[in-house]
């Protein structure tokens, strides 16, 4: 009040703002990203609709890839490590690593969103054009004006979001960027154009749970703060090592923090919205969730405890190995008893969650690099899954009763072979990036005296086999229904994104080195 009071010549006297330093090359992949989001949204104000779809594909594709090369353009510069933006950022190698795996992933998911082949005119539920009055433009025209072409900016904003949540060294920043990844999918969730009340009411249910578990997040960092009396993650580990301080605030925070983590990872017993949303979320959605959002997810959750929380994991680490089992479990017997592949899927990222887990917890580098390499792996194996559960069609849409699926290898071998192949890799058959990604972690997580913990992981594999084998089994040994669902031709985009995720799980499951090599570069910096 005293500056506002003396005028003018007071603030002149003030110590001048000192602008925190910014590292553009090292944020330019989200600088990117975000952008290119944000050009998104004009393209969507000012283009008309029948060129905006070519507009926004062409802008999403450009700026992944423009992403891509500024990292591949950092990572060659051989910079250890560093913060910036006054280090609320920490860019550091696994956080490269993650990034790459975003972008290659994204790239598959923005081709399965612009399919417009197998569902004509997109998956995405149409605009109206009461508006446009009669004969306002040609038939083939309208295909392409009507598809809901703002998913594509959508989209980019949520992969923006997940590449700041993978890189966050403080917990608001890891907040913000938590809203601005979940917002996005909420909407992208209730677009489909086929069975659209499903579509919404997944919508719904996502958000309502979302912002339950935001402010469990939001509640857990008010906690935390309180302990340690900072939100940056160095602070609280070191108010955790040297602090004599209650632990009640450190506990109930770091609680509270983790179901929100837990809840974006499709973690058990937090999963309640996975099997819902993936079912009732256009495919090409659901398979940009499963894979990006899980990547994200476990990026913050291997950051908070191996920065944040190292010193105290003797006294929370017990907690997360049940929650580990519980994942495991849920998902293997619930798979069992689902008759829709999409609920099956869903349940099996609930297990595979639970895998994850355990190399999360070997709080080592080798538990870091395995984590990483197997979200790399099945990052791209679900993607592919997806993108051929979007082929398998009846007239009212995708087939996604198991009993659609009888006998498909008579219809189409191709299909039936291609999409055997991936299940082999969800349940972890050798020659496949599921196999290895498994037995990394399991290696790592026996190194660090998590025994117990492996032979539950053992166990659950192989009952989880049995509902991958029960889809195969009905692909080739049962007879086609005479009224069955046919097997849609796919277009250039959905081709291409199948194709990246088959090639990159059987090059991970035959040659994983190089990808095991950059995964194991180093450790977080804070």
């Amino acid at each position: 009040m005293g500056a506002l009071t003396q005028g003018p010549a007071a603030f002149a006297q003030l110590p001048p703002v000192e602008i925190p330093p910014i590292d553009y090359a090292a944020i330019a992949p989200i600088l990117v990203i975000l952008g290119a989001a944000c050009l998104a949204i004009l393209v969507e104000a000012f283009l008309p609709r029948h060129q905006r779809w070519s507009a926004q594909v062409g802008l999403s594709l450009v700026a992944i890839v423009a992403a891509g090369v500024a990292l591949a353009v950092y990572a060659r510069s051989g910079v250890t490590g560093v913060t910036t933006l006054s280090d609320t950022l920490a860019i550091d190698p696994p956080t490269l690593f993650l990034w790459g795996t975003l972008l290659a992933l994204g790239l598959g998911a923005i081709l399965l969103i612009a399919d417009r082949s197998v569902e004509p005119g997109g998956a995405f539920v149409s605009e109206s054009r009461a508006s446009d009055g009669p004969g306002a433009m040609t038939r083939a025209a309208a295909g392409v004006a009507g598809m809901r072409t703002e998913v594509f900016p959508l989209a980019l904003f949520s992969l923006g979001g997940m590449m700041v949540f993978c890189a966050a060294n403080d917990l608001l920043t890891m907040f913000i960027a938590l809203e601005v990844l979940s917002l996005p999918l909420y909407l992208m969730c209730g677009l489909a154009k086929r069975r659209r009340l499903l579509s919404q009411e997944a919508a719904v249910k996502y958000f309502l749970l979302g912002a339950f578990a935001s402010a469990f997040f939001l509640y857990g960092l008010a906690l935390l703060y309180g302990y340690a009396g900072s939100v940056k993650l160095q602070a609280i580990a070191d108010a955790t090592a040297g602090s004599d301080r209650s632990d009640t605030l450190l506990f109930a925070g770091l609680g509270l923090l983790l179901v929100g983590l837990l809840f974006k990872a499709s973690v058990g017993p937090f999963h309640t919205w996975t099997p819902d949303v993936y079912q009732g979320a256009p495919t090409a959605v659901t398979g940009f969730m499963a894979a990006c959002t899980k990547v994200a997810a476990f990026g913050g959750i291997l950051r908070v405890l191996q920065v944040a929380f190292q010193a105290s994991s003797w006294e929370w680490r017990g907690v997360l190995w049940a929650v580990a089992i519980v994942s495991m479990v849920i998902g293997v017997v619930l798979g069992l008893t689902q008759r829709d592949i999409k609920r099956m899927i869903a349940y099996s990222s609930v297990a595979h969650a639970g895998f994850m887990l355990i190399g999360s917890l070997a709080l080592t580098g080798r538990g870091l690099s395995a984590t990483l390499f197997y979200l790399l792996a099945y990052g791209f194996t679900t993607i592919a899954v997806f993108g051929v559960i979007s082929l398998v069609r009846r007239a009212d849409g995708e087939a996604t009763h198991l009993s659609d699926w009888a006998g498909l290898a008579k219809r189409s071998p191709l299909v039936a072979g291609v999409f055997t192949f991936l299940l082999f890799a969800l349940a972890g058959i050798p020659l496949t990036s599921g196999f290895v990604g498994k037995f990394v972690v399991f290696e790592a997580a026996l190194a660090d005296g998590m025994a117990p913990l492996v032979v539950v992981a053992l166990v659950a594999s192989a009952v989880a086999a049995f509902f991958y084998l029960r889809v195969i089994v009905l692909m080739y040994f049962s007879e086609p229904a005479e009224d069955g669902p046919t097997v849609s031709v796919p277009g250039a985009f959905t081709t291409a994104a199948i194709t990246l995720g088959v090639v990159v799980t059987l090059l991970l499951g035959v040659l994983p080195t190089l990808a095991l090599d950059w995964a194991n570069v180093g450790g977080f910096v804070s």
